[in-house]
């Protein structure tokens, strides 16, 4: 890569898209900083990183970033897809539509950037796209199997486009942060008191949120992603995933341990069987 790098990362206003923007910012990076919110963005910008409005869910927007990129000049070396969100409930009453919107940007959004953006790096024969998943995308847990299903389909998006991008010189990296404190838990919390209401699903849903605020307050501070974003950016060979953060051991641990032991350890601690 050149000695001045081009990153382009979503979900820039807040949490892990804001932190990891400022470390690469002080690298020396160029930094295109992109979320709906472009007012939660003007330190960034005072900073040094180039700014822009996006709706990742909406196709004209998606196209106008690509464009507004591409006049910057230079190339884009590296993408960072981070835009994304969570909400929950349990599956037989959270309702599609609230599902599709999560999807959308979880998603679709994030496929929607990368399809506009992949032909100048693949004209390039260089570049690099790292995908925020989750270790939601590698098992899920009652309440969230909406939004864990989203990071699955991140993860398996993730392996095809490593695959077919390996001889056009694009690398394609996925990072599993565990429990960080961004305030996650906070954009969850409607959804969180609206299920813990259920006349069938409320003590479940009490008992989800009482283990996710559990968890969140002993999550890792979000500079612990950035470092790992960084790394996938920045290692001439990067490893296909990238695990960090508080938890983030048991998207390997439960891999090692049979189905129905799993489901009896988490139904024990998230439902009270």
């Amino acid at each position: 890569m050149p000695t001045t790098r081009t990153v382009l990362i979503t979900g820039a206003s807040s949490g892990i898209g804001r932190i990891t923007a400022l470390q690469l910012l002080k690298r020396g990076w160029t930094v295109h900083a992109a979320a709906r919110r472009v007012d939660a963005m003007q330190d960034l910008r005072g900073r040094g990183a180039v700014v822009h409005a996006l709706d990742i869910t909406d196709s004209d927007s998606r196209q106008a970033l690509s464009d507004a990129v591409a006049e910057h000049g230079g190339g884009l070396d590296a993408l960072v897809n981070n835009a994304g969100y969570g909400d929950v409930g349990p599956l037989e009453t959270m309702p599609l539509d609230a599902a599709r919107a999560m999807f959308e940007v979880n998603v679709f959004g994030l496929m929607g950037l990368t399809q506009a953006l992949l032909p100048a790096m693949r004209s390039r024969g260089q570049g690099r796209i790292v995908n925020i998943s989750s270790i939601a995308g590698r098992f899920v847990t009652p309440g969230a199997g909406w939004y864990g299903a989203s990071k699955f389909a991140v993860e398996a998006l993730s392996d095809a486009l490593r695959m077919e991008l390996q001889s056009f010189g694009v690398k394609v990296v996925v990072i599993e942060p565990g429990l960080i404190r961004t305030g996650f838990e906070a954009v969850s919390q409607p959804s969180l008191a609206a299920g813990g209401n259920d006349p069938v699903w409320g003590r479940m849903m009490q008992n989800v949120a009482t283990a996710w605020a559990e968890g969140f307050r002993q999550g890792s501070d979000p500079d612990v992603v950035a470092a790992c974003i960084e790394r996938a950016l920045t290692e001439a060979d990067p490893s296909p995933r990238y695990r960090c953060g508080s938890s983030s051991e048991s998207a390997l641990i439960q891999h090692f341990i049979p189905t129905r032991l799993w489901d009896a350890m988490v139904r024990r601690r998230m439902i009270g069987d």
